[in-house]
């Protein structure tokens, strides 16, 4: 994830827990979350991209995230209604279930165009099984997710804002780190 330390945070948790430290956070951010079966919990790392629809309402799909220079990317078909929906308010939520917390990252999903930094994205979900390519300023394969669309497929860095953890060991917890609008402060 881009940015640097927390500008601020909050334990919520009740029951005396205490805060869920960022540097605990931060590698499970920095990390790579594969889907392949039996790899995660439960069962494996589901990814889920949170936007929102015309008339406000939420709208929420299961997303591959891959991790490049410390920001979390995703794929959409441009004509999907997730990449609709952030084309219009680029405002989301990605959620996924980790141990030792599920997290929930609150920001903006930007589009990338760069092709040094769409060629590191293609090459990171290749190395983890999706044998990706550029093609012009988006990404294509000899298939995808069902909900991901037709290719091509547009990248999306994850640029938070909000982060909160949510403890699913010992010592559990409940934390929330404010890293500022464009979470690169």
């Amino acid at each position: 994830m881009p940015g640097n330390d927390p500008i601020s945070e909050r334990n919520l948790d009740g029951y005396g827990a205490p805060p869920i430290q960022w540097g605990r956070i931060r590698e499970v951010l920095d990390a790579e979350t594969t889907q392949a079966p039996d790899t995660g919990g439960p069962g494996r790392h589901t990814s889920w991209l949170t936007t929102i629809n015309p008339d406000g309402s939420p709208h929420v799909m299961p997303v591959g995230v891959v991790t490049v220079d410390g920001a979390w990317h995703c794929t959409s078909g441009p004509g999907t209604r997730k990449s609709r929906n952030i084309s219009r308010d680029a405002r989301c939520v990605v959620s996924i279930a980790t141990h030792p917390f599920d997290l929930v990252v609150e920001g903006v999903a930007e589009r990338v165009t760069d092709a040094a930094e769409l060629q590191r994205v293609a090459e990171t979900y290749a190395a983890q099984g999706w044998p990706a390519r550029m093609s012009g300023d988006a990404l294509t394969a000899e298939f995808s997710a069902p909900a991901a669309g037709p290719p091509p497929w547009n990248v999306y860095r994850i640029v938070p804002a909000t982060v909160f953890a949510l403890g699913t060991a010992e010592p559990y917890g409940a934390t929330r780190f404010d890293l500022g609008e464009s979470g690169t402060r």
